[in-house]
């Protein structure tokens, strides 16, 4: 049979089929291609991933993660907090626009964006007074390296990771300085939060002297050696961040300021630079907080007596000096 050419054109035409993929093969190419290096990032996507996310949805496609039956889904977690059904939400989102940016379904709205969830309650944050910053510097008395530990963060307004990531030769004696270079996270050294996390500080003389007290006391004072390192594991890692949160849990009873957490030094930190009326720019560039960077790159290196002079405050009152 001889077939023309306008029969030609009645011939179904073959197109390639589009295999939806898994959301467990789209988690495989995450962790491959795309999750964060940070290793304390890693770890929380991992718990949302392996404890909930995989368990439920890994054989389905990820066309079947619609909004409706996801915010179901999330809602019927009742062990976890709206804050953690939020993160969750958001390890799905990313999924989602991993399968678009590749081209395995098509461009549109994310359906993630669609989840309606309770809203968490904020925390109220936890605020310091110099009178009851001095009372629990009296409550450690005994134990010169955790109050130094707290001088140190409430003065610089440091995370705690990054108060236990320090090491000796980030001091730089000479010049005043500190380098915030690294964070220790479940006794795991790692990266800083975020790029403008990794900064050089000015350190008051006051609070220079407490660091050279701390280095004279200490049995690993070697530049490489940790400044807060743990004697129980002889000098190779920093203390732990659970034994820092029960004893400072211990200490703020002792003092009668109640349960305390490492980052309410960082919340006073803030607090107390704005009562010293410290431009809002100088603040800022101090929290090296990274979503506003544009604003603390308007005013450039040009603070650095302004910082220098709001450290110096900061440390004054800490050590009761104002």
């Amino acid at each position: 049979m001889i077939v023309t050419g306008c029969e030609k054109t009645k011939l179904p035409l073959h197109r390639p089929v589009t295999i939806i993929p898994t959301v467990n093969e789209l988690v495989s190419r995450y962790r491959k291609e795309e999750m964060p290096e940070r290793g304390s990032t890693r770890r929380g996507y991992e718990v949302w991933i392996k404890n909930h996310i995989l368990p439920r949805w890994g054989e389905a496609r990820i066309t079947d993660l619609q909004p409706y039956p996801v915010e179901l889904w999330l809602k019927s977690l009742k062990q976890l907090s709206p804050k953690s059904q939020s993160h969750i939400r958001g390890v799905l989102s990313i999924l989602w626009t991993l399968a678009m940016r590749r081209g395995d379904v098509p461009t549109q709205r994310n359906p993630m964006e669609l989840v309606k969830l309770k809203k968490a309650k904020k925390r109220r944050r936890r605020v310091l007074t110099a009178t009851e910053f001095q009372s629990l510097l009296e409550a450690l008395n005994g134990d010169i390296t955790l109050r130094t530990l707290v001088l140190v963060a409430l003065s610089f307004g440091l995370r705690i990771s990054e108060c236990l990531g320090l090491k000796w030769k980030d001091v730089d004696w000479m010049n005043g300085t500190l380098n915030i270079e690294r964070g220790v996270v479940k006794q795991i050294v790692d990266d800083v939060k975020t790029e403008e996390s990794a900064r050089s500080m000015s350190i008051a003389p006051e609070l220079i002297e407490v660091l050279k007290d701390r280095k004279q006391a200490s049995q690993f004072s070697g530049p490489e050696d940790w400044v807060f390192a743990s004697p129980a594991k002889l000098g190779r890692l920093p203390m732990s961040y659970s034994y820092v949160w029960e004893r400072l849990g211990e200490a703020g009873k002792a003092a009668g300021i109640g349960h305390l957490s490492s980052h309410c030094f960082r919340h006073t930190y803030r607090s107390w630079l704005d009562s010293e009326g410290t431009p809002v720019g100088v603040q800022q560039k101090m929290m090296r907080h990274a979503d506003i960077r544009t604003t603390m790159n308007i005013y450039g290196d040009a603070l650095t007596d302004d910082m220098k002079e709001a450290s110096q405050k900061i440390a004054r009152i800490a050590l009761g000096r104002a």
